[in-house]
């Protein structure tokens, strides 16, 4: 499955982590993305793809204390809503989000 993930950490802004193979994932995302709204949970299916917007399972802030979002473009069979879709991605990914969340510089493009 290819996965576009943006998210921010404690330190640095939100950015694109995971480039789901795309050489340009802004182009991917923006396809999905645009006209989700701004709802704090979103799971909304665009053709083969979906968005789907969460805030931190954690509820990790960034330091102005904002909750962080996790945004991901994503195979629209995965899930029927955010609960299921979460509950599929966030273990992907949860791990490796929690060695970078700190850092004071974002992780490379993966």
């Amino acid at each position: 499955m290819s996965l576009v993930w943006a998210t921010r950490g404690r330190h640095w802004g939100f950015r694109f982590v995971y480039s789901g193979g795309f050489a340009d994932p802004l182009l991917e995302y923006d396809k999905v993305f645009d006209g989700v709204g701004s709802d704090d949970e979103v799971f909304a299916r665009f053709g083969e793809r979906a968005a789907l917007r969460f805030p931190d399972p954690l509820g990790r802030t960034d330091r102005a204390g904002r909750v962080i979002p996790h945004e991901f473009v994503l195979d629209a069979t995965i899930a029927s809503g955010v609960s299921e879709a979460r509950e599929a991605v966030w273990p992907m990914v949860a791990d490796f989000y929690a060695r970078i969340w700190d850092a004071e510089a974002p992780p490379a493009l993966q």
